[in-house]
């Protein structure tokens, strides 16, 4: 596919990152690589934040793929960081509340604590961090100026703002510059990229490292049946592939009303199952359906493109 402007999109992505890995393919990423050529950008998508498709990302995609980031975009809106600051519940179909709508600067300033726990776990694998607030029309400056702020304090290489929503590419040009000097960053300091395990740790290692480090929880309990089947999985010698945690994406932790950075919690392990073709053991955390809830009737069927060449059927 391409943009309105031109720029070549490829749309090839795998399932959602709260129950598989939630990254853009491998081959898009290297056909990607190879046409805008060594002095070109390459922007990839891990979907569901820094605790679940760039972790993913990062410990199962990279070691695949032998590719490794010079640049991680970390995407942040000001009312995802209010509802994160104990904003009105967001419902499909609802009403937004007036917080959202409106300047409102302490729900602003309690949920920061969620994007700044986003930026140390990226930060965690030695990648350079450009977080870049996604403008709505409702957002104000001082809103924006205290994200951007907080987001260099707590490590950012850079903050900024992007409309491109409503100007196209030019809207995107600051974080463009930002993305561009990040990476030259990286590469001069050397790419001290790393993961945070090593393959060799045992199942609950590796499953525990990832509830210490990233969700930050006090430790992690496991079921009869979860106990039972790590057993099976080490004793058939598939305890050497990676770990795809399958919990929600509202949460740092694996309930959904726990937001925010939530700490002083066990993260519960109900269920552990093998995809050994996709190379990787993926653990069930909290209440969590492996079965996607979409629509019988797809979107695409209702997309189309009217009279005066305007995209009809994407709200």
């Amino acid at each position: 596919m391409q943009t309105l402007e031109g720029t070549a999109s490829f749309v090839h992505a795998g399932p959602f990152a709260n129950i598989a890995h939630g990254n853009n393919s491998i081959i898009a990423d290297q056909i990607g690589l190879k046409l805008v050529g060594k002095d070109g950008y390459v922007v990839t998508e891990a979907g569901f934040g820094a605790d679940m498709g760039c972790e993913k990302f990062f410990d199962i995609k990279c070691r695949v793929s032998g590719l490794t980031p010079r640049c991680a975009i970390i995407v942040a809106t000001v009312r995802a960081i209010k509802m994160n600051g104990g904003g009105p519940a967001v419902a499909p179909g609802t009403k937004l509340g007036k917080e959202y709508l409106e300047e409102h600067l302490e729900l602003v300033e309690k949920g920061l604590v969620n994007l700044k726990q986003h930026i140390e776990n990226v930060k965690k694998f030695g990648v350079e961090v450009v977080v870049v607030v996604n403008k709505f029309t409702t957002d104000t400056e001082k809103e924006i100026e205290i994200i951007t702020k907080a987001a260099k304090e707590a490590g950012a290489f850079d903050a900024v703002h992007a409309n491109h929503w409503a100007e196209g590419g030019k809207g995107a040009i600051d974080l463009a510059k930002a993305v561009m000097s990040a990476c030259a960053k990286q590469k001069a300091n050397g790419d001290k990229f790393k993961f945070l395990y090593n393959l060799n740790l045992s199942i609950k290692e590796k499953i525990e490292t990832i509830a210490r480090e990233i969700y930050r929880a006090d430790g992690v309990t496991y079921s009869a049946l979860a106990e039972e089947k790590i057993a099976i999985f080490t004793k058939l010698g598939l305890d050497k592939l990676p770990i795809c945690v399958a919990k929600t994406q509202y949460s740092f932790s694996h309930d959904p009303k726990l937001i925010g950075a939530p700490r002083g919690f066990m993260l519960p392990v109900q269920d552990v199952r093998a995809s050994a073709g996709a190379g990787f053991i993926y653990p069930l955390c909290g209440e969590i359906s492996t079965l996607p809830g979409l629509p019988t009737r797809p979107a695409i069927y209702d997309i189309d493109i009217d009279e005066n060449g305007n995209v009809v059927g994407l709200s």
